[in-house]
């Protein structure tokens, strides 16, 4: 039978004494590592969430560089104020063929594209979780109701999203070159729960925007995603 002593000696030899000399460096410095990553996130964290300060305002390249897209606070999903409404983004193209003549392609919705491939996708990639999203909040943000821009930031908005739509679009179809682009959004209200007593018209909004004509430039930067 196995004594104490053999037991107390093998109990000991498992255990971090039992370790090498290499192997317990090894493990100082994996620890030492994960210490300081864990550090750095919270801090930078902290900083993105914590009140503006000398240091946030200072580093606020590197803190939104660190903090988005991954880590993100997005707080629609909670309460008080929740998201109550789905908004896809449609585009479709204009096209030119052979023999000059244009047709324009059915809308074809991008978001519902972008849904399809993180449903069920253990590792969804971040640019279907959030390029298109975000770069229509950017739109909307910069933009008056008649579709006006506010300065050189709506701008590269409309540029952002023409070049999105043409990407997921193609810049041909058919042997057809994508002349113009045209995008909407469509926003449906989330009907209320069977419980509750709240009325919600859950009718489609359409907005609308107008023609976007392809550029040199938009067919290099498709070309290139």
């Amino acid at each position: 039978m196995e004594t104490d002593e053999a037991r107390e000696r093998a109990d000991g030899a498992a255990g971090p004494e039992g370790l090498s000399l290499p192997a317990r460096v090894v493990v100082a410095v994996g620890v030492a590592m994960v210490t300081l990553a864990v550090a750095v996130h919270l801090t930078m964290m902290f900083l993105h969430v914590a009140p503006p300060n000398t240091v946030s305002k200072r580093h606020a390249a590197e803190i939104d560089d660190y903090v988005y897209p991954e880590f993100e606070q997005n707080w629609k999903f909670f309460a008080p104020n929740p998201l109550q409404q789905n908004v896809a983004v449609q585009a479709r193209a204009e096209l030119t063929g052979p023999d000059g003549r244009t047709t324009v392609t059915p809308w074809a919705d991008l978001s519902a594209r972008d849904g399809a491939d993180i449903l069920h996708n253990p590792v969804p990639s971040h640019t279907r979780q959030n390029e298109l999203r975000r770069a229509w909040d950017f739109y909307a943000g910069t933009h008056d109701a008649q579709e006006r821009p506010s300065g050189l930031r709506g701008r590269l908005a409309e540029q952002y999203v023409r070049r999105i739509a043409l990407s997921r679009l193609g810049a041909s179809q058919d042997g057809r070159p994508v002349e113009r682009v045209q995008v909407r959004s469509v926003i449906t209200p989330i009907a209320p729960p069977p419980w509750s007593d709240e009325k919600a018209d859950t009718k489609p909004v359409y907005r609308v925007l107008g023609w976007w004509p392809v550029t040199t430039a938009d067919l290099a930067e498709a070309r290139n995603r």
